[in-house]
């Protein structure tokens, strides 16, 4: 089965501030390199949503309808209620949701 991914606005934002940072702090071209590969991480779900983990925070308070995947050090957190699975956000590994 084929699910369709749906990246919100909250997520894409994070995505232009991920590649922002790394565009101006590090060696040109990174960033593009960077975004591609979270972009493909992304697309990983169109296949298999539930490849996943719950993240530990949401876990200890009982949440279970999240999950994240990581492309170190980043995570990237996706509900996977229903069709399509919907990407929330995606943070530095560092840090709490």
């Amino acid at each position: 089965m084929s699910y369709t991914v749906r990246i919100t606005e909250a997520a894409e934002d994070d995505l232009f501030d991920i590649w922002e940072y790394v565009a101006l702090n590090d060696v040109p071209g990174k960033a593009d390199d960077l975004l591609g590969h979270l972009e493909r991480t992304c697309e990983l779900l169109t296949t298999s949503p539930s490849r996943g983990h719950v993240p530990p925070e949401l876990e200890r308070i009982g949440v279970d309808g999240y999950r994240e995947l990581h492309f170190k050090p980043y995570r990237i957190v996706y509900e996977t209620a229903g069709h399509p699975v919907h990407v929330h956000a995606i943070l530095d590994g560092h840090r709490d949701l």
